[in-house]
């Protein structure tokens, strides 16, 4: 493998194999889920890592980001990023990649948070 400055990648190592590490005091794979809680605030983080994105989010729910602050224990402000996502399809399906969840689950986590 030539030296570079770049980190390795799992394709440069095909003969390793890739080990999952799970909870060994969580038997049950449903158990294992997240809160819908955390996956809002996991959402909240994807928002409000890109600029654009969540100056969006902020424009159209309103929040400011001490409200945001303030709210983070809120299931309705915590409802507002999953609702952010369901009216913006293209966003819903890249978080979901990059949380690996479902747009599914996220829909399904907001609808958890409000009932």
């Amino acid at each position: 493998m030539p030296l570079t400055d770049a980190p390795p990648k799992w394709a440069d190592y095909p003969d390793k194999e890739v080990t999952t590490i799970q909870n060994p005091n969580i038997h049950d794979a449903e158990a294992q889920q997240l809160s819908p809680q955390t996956l809002a605030l996991a959402v909240l983080g994807w928002v409000l890592e890109d600029g654009e994105r969540a100056e969006r989010y902020l424009d159209l729910t309103g929040l400011d980001a001490d409200s945001l602050r303030g709210g983070l224990n809120d299931p309705t402000v915590l409802a507002s990023v999953f609702d952010f996502l369901a009216n913006h399809e293209p966003d819903l399906i890249r978080a979901a990649e990059a949380l690996a969840v479902t747009p599914e689950e996220l829909i399904a986590a907001r609808q958890e948070l409000t009932s």
